[in-house]
Parts: structure tokens; sequence; C-alpha cells
């Protein structure tokens, strides 16, 4: 089994690189692929599907990861799915009659960084100034519904911590997924993306979770 995963940014793939080594098994393998930004990914992505689609075999699944941002979250999830259908490709949320598919879209709600805020013990080992009652603080108990942008979110209570440190998407998603734990984290979208995952590779090549 091999999933290719098109992402709209480097954090993403640094994010992923850490997670997903204690989901999967080892005979999934997985190739990374970073875009500059969701314009360059959504712009490219009909090519780059209709590319897959020449010559994908069955054991193969495609994982597109982009942010919702401040868009509507259906709207978003419809355009990729009709760039999937006119490559060609059943997706997971509307599969061919067989209940088949080989490519599943998925928003991060509202930013990568999120998924972060949803695993506070992850976040709080990165970052030991922060505080371990964050989660019960009403700003932060719903990773996925935190305004303004989960990153500046994120670095703003960081800089109140005094790190002073470079905090680029980069390099907190080098220090912070590496501590993730899948099953305790809070953010639902985190959530919806590894059910997808769980779809594309099965019971069987998952780790105990």
């Amino acid at each position: 089994m091999h999933i290719e995963f098109l992402l709209e940014e480097e954090s993403a793939e640094v994010a992923l690189k850490s997670i997903l080594c204690k989901i999967l098994s080892d005979d999934v393998s997985r190739e990374f692929h970073a875009f500059q930004g969701k314009p360059d990914l959504l712009g490219k992505l009909p090519e780059r599907l209709k590319a897959y689609q020449r010559w994908i075999t069955d054991d193969w699944r495609i994982m597109v990861l982009i942010d919702r941002d401040q868009e509507n979250c259906f709207q978003l999830k419809a355009q990729l799915e009709v760039i999937a259908h006119d490559a060609g490709f059943a997706t997971k949320s509307n599969p061919s009659q067989e209940g088949d598919f080989h490519v599943v879209n998925r928003l991060v709600i509202q930013e990568l960084e999120a998924w972060f805020f949803g695993d506070v013990e992850a976040l709080r080992t990165a970052y030991p100034r922060v505080s371990s009652s964050l989660q019960y603080q009403a700003k932060y108990r719903n990773p996925d519904t935190i305004t303004g942008g989960t990153y500046k979110a994120l670095e703003r209570l960081l800089r109140q911590l005094n790190y002073r440190e470079r905090l680029s998407k980069t390099t907190l998603a080098q220090n912070i997924a590496q501590y993730m734990e899948p099953c305790r984290n809070r953010s639902k979208s985190f959530q919806v993306f590894i059910e997808g995952l769980k779809a594309c590779v099965g019971e069987d090549r998952l780790r105990n979770q």
C-alpha cells in the first residue's frame, strides 16, 4: 500500500512525517508533495491528478490536505471533489458504485496549528511555559473555532510566554508534531483526517492507537 500526500506547504509535510509513523505500519509507504501555498496547490491539482490517473494502481491512494482558512468549508471541499471527479477519480466522499475510491480530500480547520492546539500535552512538551489548563480556557477549548487564525494565535501565545526564538510555521511543526499522540487530539478536523487515513489503508495496516 502506498499513499501520496498533496499538501499546501512544507509545515504540513514536517508535521505528517512525525505523526504518521505513529499511525501507519511499516508496509504503508508514503510520499509527500508540498506546494507553495493554497493557490499553488489548487492551481496545479487538476493536472497532477490527471497525471496520476494515467498510471495509478489499485494499491495507491492520494490524500489532499488543505487549510480551510476563512473560506466556506463546504464550497472548498466541493471544489476539491469536482477537481478529482474531472480527473476521473472516485473519492472517499463520492466513491464508485462498488464503494471504491482513490482520492481522499481533507480540510484542516482552520489551519494546521489547530491540530497543535488540539494536543496540549505535545504543545507543553515543546514549550513548557504553556499552561496545563490551556485546553480549558474558553478561547482554546475548541481548537477548530479559534478566531483570527490559529498560526497567529499560537505565535502570539508563545511570544506572550517569552519564547523569542524563530516561530515560523515549519519550526512550530518540527517542535510540536514529534510529541503528538493521535488518539488524544481534540481537533475534530484532525480526527476526520485520521478516519480518512484509516479508510485508505484498512485496520490491519495501523499501529495500535
